[in-house]
């Protein structure tokens, strides 16, 4: 009888696992591959998007706004779902779950690589996020009804370490296949993969269920919390666009039209929208509990100090350190003129940070403790993007920029490789599932709201660091407000179009002079948005400190 590691029964008896048969214990390890490139495929889709995104803007002609969309959509859909996709693979197989989502991630590589424009490639990753969802918590709660013993030990650090350093891997991968073939390659390169995982899965990887004891399906809470979570970030991304709050253009979803002539923006009310959704839904999910029908967040979980604190740390850590990874790579080729491979192997630097210090945390915790390694890695995360966000400047060598990255990076590791089971540390075995489902959650809450504010912040101070930077040049009124919304909309790429004309564009001899403006604008920018992530980090790294306070207490059981 084992708890399902990526769902399990709000308010409710633990559901049951039947026994593994011979033949699928005796195909374990190989199950394990398969599982693991799986979930590689997924992680490493998360990131690898991320160095591409100035040769998507420049190819598609697309706006900032449109850039975090093309990263925030696939983080959005597999935050919505998650935690109900894991409870469908209990009643409908796992195994089943995960073909059909890797089916459904196909079908949206195939979408994104084709994508001519960017609302077609928004609506690929939000495909491929439908099947990330899917087959994120089928690999982990097969691996736990597979492995028994000391095996199930090794299979989740074999899982674990899958996570982090593919995610490691993903910039590094991007840019190689970005500069060396072009940007759809990002995606198509999951076809031969995702092919040989079904393969693979019908071949070695066990069918397993749960019997559900707790009964309903909360498709109600699912709504609820996706639409939330997708009307506050669509206003926060939106909100450079539409206005904040005077209305500066239309909105038209689904045949309806919000004017640009309304008395208020529509951001507003999507944000006051949004965080009321939220709201009705933690209502809900309380509801759910107390009348003892299935619930897709077990909210008496966070009654334990340790849990709660835990999460907090990931979703601000998560939000800080997705801004970074969103943010850099657009001024490492606008602004350093780096090509997309050597942009890649800039953040690549980060990875080399990551898994040094990953290899050696499990030690130092032995020695000091989780938690407070945690603190550590977090510590060194504050320093490592304060490093950064003052060295960043349009002179700046990417070798010293790549060697602060490395601090960032051994902070990165530290904390990645133990806040989850710091998070996890005080739930009882029974509600092991939904702990470890909500910790997933949200830290893709936190990776789309990384996004969608430290991308905001971005586009915020390029409106006044631009046009200050172009002060001086001689140009007229008109024609900076033009390159500063140039700047802004094409997320930088306008530079890199300057730069390529040299003295033969439409500013002539002055055009290597705005150039260098315009990047001391971008890079001001840069910084800006980079101290919004470490503010985030700080938030993480003082609720780490609750945690470390917390885990010397003993831990209280959950409530009904």
């Amino acid at each position: 009888m084992n708890a399902d590691p990526t769902t399990g029964a709000a308010g409710g008896r633990p559901d049951e696992e039947p026994e593994v048969d011979d033949r699928a214990h005796d195909h374990r390890w190989r199950a394990l591959v398969v599982l693991s490139v799986a979930l590689s495929m997924v992680v490493i889709d998360g990131t690898i998007v991320a160095v591409a995104i100035p040769d998507i803007v420049a190819d598609l002609d697309l706006g900032l706004s449109d850039a975090q969309w093309v990263s925030a959509s696939y983080a959005v859909v597999l935050a919505g779902l998650l935690l109900s996709a894991g409870r469908l693979g209990d009643r409908l197989g796992r195994r089943r779950l995960l073909v059909v989502g890797v089916a459904a991630f196909l079908v949206g590589s195939l979408l994104s690589a084709a994508a001519d424009d960017g609302g077609t490639l928004i609506g690929g990753r939000l495909v491929q996020g439908l099947g990330a969802a899917a087959i994120l918590p089928s690999t982990l709660s097969t691996v736990n009804a597979t492995f028994r013993g000391k095996d199930r030990a090794a299979a989740f650090g074999v899982w674990g370490a899958v996570i982090s350093g593919a995610a490691a891997i993903g910039p590094l991968a991007g840019g190689w296949l970005t500069t060396s073939f072009t940007w759809p390659w990002i995606f198509l390169v999951n076809l031969p993969i995702g092919v040989l995982v079904v393969v693979g899965a019908y071949l070695w990887v066990p069918e397993t269920r749960a019997t559900v004891t707790v009964p309903g399906l909360d498709v109600d809470g699912l709504l609820l919390s996706g639409l939330g979570f997708g009307a506050l970030v669509f206003g926060l991304i939106e909100g450079q666009t539409l206005g904040w709050w005077a209305p500066e253009a239309d909105l038209e979803v689904l045949g309806l039209t919000w004017p640009a002539t309304a008395p208020v923006s529509a951001v507003p009310v999507l944000i006051a929208l949004g965080l009321g959704l939220l709201v009705l839904f933690v209502v809900w999910e309380r509801h759910r509990a107390r009348v003892g029908r299935s619930a897709l967040l077990d909210l008496d979980l966070f009654r334990i100090p340790t849990f709660r604190w835990g999460n907090v740390a990931a979703t601000t850590v998560a939000v800080g350190e997705f801004g970074i990874i969103f943010v850099l790579p657009l001024f490492l080729v606008n602004v350093l003129a780096l090509s997309t491979m050597g942009a890649g192997l800039v953040l690549a630097a980060m990875a080399i940070g990551a898994f040094a210090s990953g290899a050696s945390a499990r030690h130092l915790a032995e020695r000091v403790g989780a938690p407070l390694v945690v603190v550590i890695g977090l510590v060194l995360e504050v320093v490592g993007v304060a490093a950064v966000a003052f060295v960043v400047t349009p002179t700046v060598s990417p070798w010293l920029l790549a060697g602060v990255l490395v601090v960032y990076g051994v902070g990165l590791g530290l904390a990645s490789a133990q806040l989850t089971s710091t998070t996890l540390a005080q739930v009882p075995p029974a509600q092991s599932g939904q702990g470890s489902a909500t910790q997933s959650t949200v830290r893709q809450v936190g990776s789309a709201l990384g996004t969608a504010l430290v991308g905001t912040a971005l586009a915020v101070s390029l409106a006044t660091t631009v046009p200050a930077a172009l002060d001086g040049q001689g140009l007229p009124a008109g024609q900076v407000d033009r390159l500063a919304d140039a700047t802004s909309g094409s997320a930088g790429n306008v530079i890199s179009g300057l730069r390529a004309q040299g003295t033969h564009g439409d500013l002539g001899d002055q055009g290597p002079a705005v150039v260098d403006a315009l990047s001391a604008g971008f890079a001001d920018a840069t910084r800006g948005s980079l101290l919004v992530a470490g503010v985030f980090l700080v938030l993480g790294l003082v609720a780490s400190g609750a945690v470390v306070r917390a885990s010397r207490r003993p831990a209280p059981g959950p409530q009904a």
